[in-house]
């Protein structure tokens, strides 16, 4: 009880923490935090699927990319007087193709964001852990799908927007984006959708579920054995982590104003689960602390040493990666057990001193 108590206290100050950062902070480093908080949606995601079930998926920039897109497209209709998006004007179309008409309702994108993602990550998923297809040829097709999806995106260019995306957005439910009171109001919705998110894989890994996930990470032909079917629980874990990352591109575009083809390729799907890892991969705190550090880090290197912060950067991957392989999540519990033992000995020679 004691350690579930802690345990919520630490979700607890971090989200409290989130709360309050925009009376502490500029306008300009809240955009940033907001957009830094869709990056931590997309890390416990992450953590579900290869943290606790031992999916290594480096791909994830795709369902982020879909569900971006999704609610791009509703921004896009809305900011077009003449209901034609100016690109598609540009190319000489004078109708709005059937695909777009579906996104000029603002909760038909909303869901769409979050089930296109889904719905292809289970017929991904299916496919590939029915055949029992796992480990680094996993990992290798996710990455694939990456490059198949980003030239598609870049070929449709009379539907997609081609190498620029989709941009100029000013309006959300006919709102005004710029405004600071939606800005503000996006924050707060990000905040508690990540809250949420957080919440739900918490309870998630704390059921049965959740330990059938982390014996398909450790044993999964023993978990089969005992007769247990490991892709059904493979292909919705993956689905709902792509969820999770069409979520978080959905708030990104909200955010940022924008989406290209680039965002969604294999350099940020790789960045993804960096981010889970050095926050720590076990861990779905760690995994969200991890992704708004990391890219904290990355923002102020560029802005302090703009001609070597790559180099900075990258020395810190490395280091995670050689002396924290639990990530920052793993050093902050080798502190505890640390304290603890030393707790332990000190309780021990007082009490050897009082018998003595």
């Amino acid at each position: 009880m004691l350690k579930k108590y802690n345990q919520g206290a630490y979700y607890g100050v971090f989200i409290l923490l989130l709360l309050v950062a925009p009376l502490f902070l500029s306008e300009f480093r809240v955009g940033l935090l907001a957009k830094f908080l869709c990056y931590a949606i997309i890390a416990v995601g992450i953590c579900l699927i290869w943290g606790y079930t031992g999916i290594l998926s480096l791909g994830h920039g795709v369902y982020f990319g879909l569900g971006a897109y999704c609610m791009a497209m509703y921004l896009k209709l809305e900011a077009s007087p003449s209901g034609i998006p100016d690109f598609m004007e540009w190319n000489g179309i004078t109708e709005v193709p059937f695909i777009w008409t579906i996104f000029k309702n603002p909760f038909v994108a909303i869901a769409a964001a979050v089930l296109v993602p889904f719905i292809i990550a289970c017929i991904i998923g299916y496919f590939t852990f029915k055949n029992r297809i796992k480990g680094v040829f996993f990992s290798i097709i996710s990455q694939a799908v990456v490059v198949v999806a980003v030239t598609l995106f870049i070929g449709m260019q009379h539907i997609t927007g081609g190498t620029s995306g989709l941009t100029n957005f000013f309006t959300v439910f006919q709102v005004p984006l710029a405004d600071p009171q939606t800005k503000s109001f996006l924050y707060y919705l990000t905040v508690i959708i990540l809250a949420v998110i957080m919440v739900i894989s918490l309870v998630l890994t704390k059921t049965r579920f959740g330990r059938v996930l982390i014996a398909i990470r450790d044993g999964e032909n023993r978990l089969r054995f005992l007769g247990y079917n490991p892709a059904t629980y493979k292909v919705f874990i993956y689905g709902l982590s792509a969820a999770f990352a069409g979520i978080a591109g959905a708030l990104f575009v909200l955010q940022v104003g924008m989406i290209t083809p680039e965002m969604m390729g294999i350099i940020p799907s790789v960045e993804m689960v960096l981010w889970a890892a050095i926050g720590g991969r076990y861990s779905i705190l760690g995994a969200a602390i991890g992704a708004i550090l990391t890219n904290s880090a990355k923002s102020f290197l560029s802005e302090s040493y703009p001609d070597f912060w790559t180099f900075i950067l990258g020395a810190l991957f490395i280091i995670v990666v050689l002396y924290l392989p639990n990530g920052l999540a793993g050093l902050v519990d080798k502190l505890k057990l640390g304290l603890f033992k030393k707790e332990k000995e000190v309780e021990k020679n007082a009490a050897d001193t009082v018998v003595s």
